[in-house]
């Protein structure tokens, strides 16, 4: 058997496809409640239910930014929330055409027997939650696996513990009429160059689509949220258009064609690298039978955090920084962005965080 038949199956196909649609991507606004503390407190903001909420009722509310967003990865909290006028968060999504997701994972916890790597937890009860997120609105999911480089780094063990985990999680999904994200980070942390890098991507990848196939998942109805193929955060830097040339083809070895887009995260790049960086690889000629996106929190978030600084007098400043990203974006989903967009407070800002905890 190729892959399960779930009866979500179309709904599966369908909105996976829709998701990525070219000049769209995702926001992730799934950062958990301790995360959105240090964002907040970064401009000086209590992280509080009602701060919290007021953030994501900015992000939600600016006029023109869905245009640009085909879906959104809520926290649980968040998918519950309202606006201050009352109106449901996924209500007001579904309005504006942009599906919502709900981040599933508990976080990771050391792996036993490795240097310090890690596996994820929240495989316990998946199928009861999906279910009652599917009731709650949401549409697709996202689940976190976290591998490093270093000297013996990734281990076999993880890299096999965390594509069986992904796996297991993508078909609990699908059974339950979620599209799942499938999201194996290499981080970013070390002095590895380019070559060590892509070299472990390969190796990840392969671990992960190997492991999807043995769990007969449906792949037309997945999305990937790798990490792009960049240097160490310790070694030497290099142009855009040499790490779209290392992400692309580390895609083109691993991932089927069967798969409809490829979203990437930012790992704690700058929001205009990362913009910039995505604009490289899709204006990058050779096979690409995915479309090559955008799953973005830090990058379309920091110059509208800094814009906004918890005050209300600063609401339409904030949002103006967010559609100005928003719209980059984009741009580089088509391989347009010229590198034009008005460079908010932040937005050449390294956002890089070592040992990154989501």
């Amino acid at each position: 058997m190729s892959s399960f038949k779930s009866k979500y199956q179309d709904e599966l196909i369908a909105n996976a496809a829709y998701i990525g649609t070219p000049g769209k991507g995702i926001l992730a606004a799934d950062e958990s409640t301790g995360t959105i503390g240090k964002r907040l407190a970064s401009i000086n903001v209590e992280n509080v239910e009602t701060n919290r909420r007021a953030l994501r009722e900015l992000l939600f509310t600016t006029p023109g930014a869905f245009d640009c967003i085909s879906g959104v990865i809520l926290f649980e909290e968040t998918l519950y929330q309202s606006t201050a006028a009352g109106k449901p968060f996924v209500e007001l999504m579904k309005e504006s055409g942009v599906l919502p997701g709900i981040k599933v994972d508990k976080g990771t916890v050391e792996l036993a027997g490795t240097n310090g790597e890690t596996t994820t937890q929240g495989l316990d009860g998946l199928g009861q939650r999906c279910q009652k997120y599917y009731e709650a609105g949401a549409r697709f999911a996202k689940w976190r696996a976290v591998l490093k480089i270093g000297p013996n780094e990734p281990s076999e063990l993880a890299i096999h513990e965390n594509a069986y985990g992904l796996a297991r999680y993508a078909v609990i999904c699908q059974e339950n009429g979620l599209v799942p994200i499938v999201e194996p980070e290499i981080l970013v942390d070390g002095p590895h160059d380019i070559n060590k890098c892509a070299a472990v991507t390969e190796r990840v990848l392969a671990a992960c689509y190997k492991a999807l196939s043995d769990h007969h998942v449906l792949l037309e109805g997945t999305l990937l949220k790798p990490n792009m193929v960049t240097p160490g955060s310790e070694s030497a830097k290099v142009t855009p258009e040499v790490i779209a040339e290392y992400t692309v083809r580390a895609l083109q070895r691993t991932v089927p064609p069967a798969v409809p887009a490829v979203v990437f995260l930012s790992g704690g790049q700058s929001e205009e690298q990362a913009t910039v960086n995505l604009n490289a690889m899709n204006k990058l000629k050779g096979k690409k039978p995915w479309n090559l996106s955008f799953s973005f929190g830090r990058a379309l978030q920091q110059s509208t955090l800094k814009a906004w600084s918890g005050k209300d007098e600063n609401i339409k400043k904030a949002q103006d920084a967010f559609i100005t990203r928003c719209t980059a974006n984009s741009k580089a989903t088509l391989g347009t962005y010229q590198g034009d967009a008005t460079l908010g407070e932040g937005a050449s800002e390294s956002l890089h965080v070592k040992d990154y905890k989501y």
